[in-house]
């Protein structure tokens, strides 16, 4: 089963896209934003999250990186 969060590859600009269910949360710069977009979908807890794989999937890149190399 894939995991409902997906924060996907660093744009070349910067940011990352983060969906949720497969709809799009919003563009993040860092955790905090992440956390943010949780926080909205009703996950308020959320930064215990970012390092779970069955709740999130880092595509692209590394995690917590939200740079292009």
């Amino acid at each position: 089963m894939a995991a409902p969060i997906v924060i996907h590859r660093p744009s070349p600009t910067g940011g990352r896209r983060v969906t949720i269910q497969g709809q799009i949360a919003g563009l993040a710069y860092n955790d905090a934003d992440v956390v943010e977009f949780l926080r909205r979908a009703g996950l308020p807890d959320a930064d215990d999250l970012l390092d779970q794989g069955d709740w999130v999937e880092w595509r692209g890149g590394r995690a917590h990186e939200y740079q292009a190399a």
